[in-house]
């Protein structure tokens, strides 16, 4: 038997294709790294870091400024570092009535209306997930409207409803007022985090003779449960920082949340205590980062399991 050789032609394509190919792949990283790339994407590239160096200095200065003047006994409105570094700022509106007490209230009121929001939006974005209707569509679309109305254009009226119920300087009824405000966007978000649940999960607990509420509450929150961590952050959030409808419907000291017990370290006659100021914000602060660390860490393992049942 006589072996086969490859013909010379063929041996010559297929050496001359290795370093071909292997020069084509070097160049591809090379153009991915920036080292081929052409003067005019160098040149968008530097444009768009400066951007974005412009905008993070743009963040970083006022953090800063509360960091470095809530150690400054003598701080202005100047980000400069502390001539000497004291805790005295803390110390002055550690108390009850500066402090304390607006927190507290600040807690109830924004956990109020989280709990609130989160339960109304998946009992509404259940049927609008799951079940076919003509009215759903013009049904979300109100919904949409909703989150597109300002508050501010609201509060004439709702002040009189207030007034007219008995209800000014309650923490109930500025924490339902708060929750209705919130309830458009949170059902559109919950609605999107179900829609990701297969039905097939469902379907399979209602042959096991499950109701579907008992298929909602036992198969499809647990599974979403990521999702109601970032409606429940997004929803105390917004009505930790609320200024506005606090400042109207709450007026006396003993119900005043933080948000509106920060505008007393403004003066009179343009006098602001700025040490004390900087000092209330860091620990006006800690609840909600405090509170988003907790929800990532105990959303971690939802997040994988929302991941392997999805589709």
């Amino acid at each position: 038997m006589t072996a086969t050789t490859p013909d010379a032609p063929d041996v010559l394509a297929a050496t001359d294709a290795r370093p071909t190919a292997a020069r084509k792949a070097r160049q591809a990283g090379q153009r991915r790294n920036g080292a081929l790339a052409s003067p005019r994407q160098r040149n968008s590239k530097v444009a768009a870091s400066v951007v974005l160096a412009v905008i993070g200095i743009a963040f970083v200065i006022p953090l800063g400024w509360i960091l470095l003047a809530a150690f400054d006994s003598a701080a202005t409105v100047s980000v400069k570092l502390p001539t000497s570094v004291t805790l005295s700022n803390f110390t002055e509106i550690m108390n009850w009535e500066t402090t304390f007490r607006p927190l507290w209230n600040s807690l109830i009121i924004s956990m109020g209306t989280a709990v609130i929001t989160v339960l109304c939006s998946v009992l509404a974005a259940y049927p609008l997930s799951r079940y076919q209707a003509r009215w759903r569509k013009p049904f979300m679309y109100t919904v949409l409207f909703g989150t597109c109305l300002p508050i501010t254009a609201m509060m004439v009226p709702v002040y009189a409803l207030f007034v007219a119920f008995g209800l000014l300087d309650n923490l109930g009824g500025t924490i339902l007022f708060l929750a209705a405000t919130s309830l458009p966007m949170a059902i559109w978000m919950t609605k999107n985090f179900m829609d990701s649940i297969p039905v097939s999960l469902e379907e399979a607990a209602w042959v096991d003779g499950a109701s579907a509420m008992t298929a909602l509450w036992r198969i499809v929150v647990p599974l979403m449960r990521p999702g109601i961590a970032v409606v429940f952050i997004f929803v105390f959030t917004q009505a930790w920082g609320n200024f506005f409808v606090p400042f109207v419907l709450l007026f006396s000291e003993t119900s005043q949340p933080a948000a509106v017990a920060i505008f007393g370290f403004f003066g009179t006659y343009g006098t602001i205590s700025y040490g004390r100021l900087a000092a209330f914000s860091i620990l006006y602060s800690v609840p909600v980062l405090a509170l988003y660390l907790l929800v990532q860490r105990l959303s971690g393992s939802s997040f994988a399991m929302a991941g392997a049942v999805k589709g």
